[in-house]
C-alpha cells in the first residue's frame, strides 16, 4: 500500500483551505492535509499555507513533541500523528509541569529558527496521552535567524500566548516576571489587534466558516 492508497480513519478538520484527516497505511497512522478539493479561487493561498507548513516542519525535523513531515507534493501534506487532545478538550488545570514543559518546547522551537505565530488558539496546543505538551498546525509559522530582531519579537509573542493559557489554567504558578510580560503589550500585538485581527476574523469565520477539530484523536 502506498501513501496514495492510505485509508481514512477520521476527519479532523475541514475548511476552505483544505481537509485534514487521520489516515492509516502499512507504515502506521499519520495526518494528511489534502488540497485537492480546495475551491479554485483559494488554491494559491491554500498551497502557500501548506508550503509554509512543510518548510517549518523541515526546520524542526527530529524535534520531540512536534509533527514530523512525511510527504509533501504540492497537493497533499502528510505528517506524523501525535495521540492527544487539544488544550480546550483536556485543560491542564493546575498542571505546573505541563506549562514548564511547554515553555521548554517553545525555547527549543525558537532555537531552530521557527516562530509558531498562532499559539493563541488552544487547538494548536495538544495534551498528549502522558500529559506532555505538543504543538501542531504550522501554517502560519515564520522561519528566520533566531537572533534576528523580528524573530525575537515573534518568539516573545509565542511566549506571551503561552502565558495567557497559563494564566487561564494555572494562574497560581505565574511568576512575577511572567505577570509583567503579560501586562506589557508589544507594538506587534497592538498592530495586529488594530488591523489584521478584525479582517482575519471576518474572513475565517464569516466567509470561510472555519471548523477547528484537529487534535481530538480518533473516536472509539
Amino acid at each position: 500500500m502506498t501513501q496514495a492508497d492510505a485509508v481514512e480513519i477520521q476527519s479532523l478538520k475541514a475548511d476552505s483551505f483544505g481537509r485534514i484527516a487521520l489516515m492509516r497505511d502499512v507504515g502506521g497512522t499519520f495526518v494528511r492535509r489534502d488540497l485537492r478539493h480546495v475551491p479554485l479561487w483559494l488554491r494559491l493561498p491554500a498551497w502557500w499555507l501548506a508550503r509554509r507548513e512543510a518548510q517549518a516542519l523541515r526546520s524542526i525535523a527530529g524535534m520531540p513533541d512536534t509533527p514530523q513531515l512525511l510527504h509533501w507534493d504540492g497537493r497533499r501534506l502528510d505528517r506524523s500523528y501525535m495521540a492527544g487532545a487539544a488544550m480546550y478538550q483536556c485543560p491542564p488545570r493546575g498542571d505546573i509541569a505541563y506549562f514548564n514543559d511547554a515553555r521548554r518546547l517553545l525555547q527549543a522551537l525558537h532555537r531552530r529558527g521557527v516562530a509558531h505565530n498562532d499559539l493563541a488558539k488552544e487547538a494548536n496546543w495538544l495534551v498528549l496521552a502522558d500529559g506532555r505538551p505538543a504543538l501542531i498546525d504550522f501554517q502560519l509559522a515564520v522561519r528566520g535567524h533566531p537572533r534576528a530582531r523580528w524573530m525575537r519579537l515573534l518568539a516573545r509573542e509565542d511566549l506571551r500566548h503561552l502565558l495567557k493559557h497559563k494564566r487561564m489554567y494555572c494562574p497560581q504558578a505565574l511568576t512575577a516576571v511572567e505577570r509583567r510580560l503579560l501586562q506589557r503589550r508589544w507594538w506587534l500585538s497592538n498592530a495586529w489587534f488594530a488591523t489584521g485581527k478584525p479582517v482575519y476574523r471576518f474572513v475565517t469565520r464569516k466567509l470561510l466558516h472555519w471548523e477547528d477539530n484537529e487534535g481530538q484523536g480518533p473516536k472509539p
